[in-house]
């Protein structure tokens, strides 16, 4: 985590490593995004279905995990069944 210090006319710096990390430029439009208790700068997106596309690969499926936990319910409620 780094400290930044608000200037006079409201100005923050982005640390470099954060403004490389993220690809932050001069010119880069940013997002202030207020999360009640804290705020946070995000870049912005010019097409955002388009910008977004891919963020999520590689990750487990919700789709599948959802189907397995349900498959896993379905087999203790059988065996349930045939306790009773």
């Amino acid at each position: 985590m780094a400290t930044a210090t608000v200037s006079a006319k409201g100005w923050v710096v982005i640390p470099a490593p954060y403004r490389h990390r993220h690809h932050l430029t001069p010119g880069t439009k940013v997002e202030i995004v207020d999360y009640g208790d804290s705020i946070g700068i995000v870049p912005s997106m010019a097409n955002p279905p388009r910008d977004a596309r891919g963020t999520l690969r590689g990750g487990r499926s919700l789709t599948a995990a959802l189907l397995a936990e349900r498959s896993k319910e379905r087999r203790c409620e059988d065996a349930l069944q045939v306790h009773s």
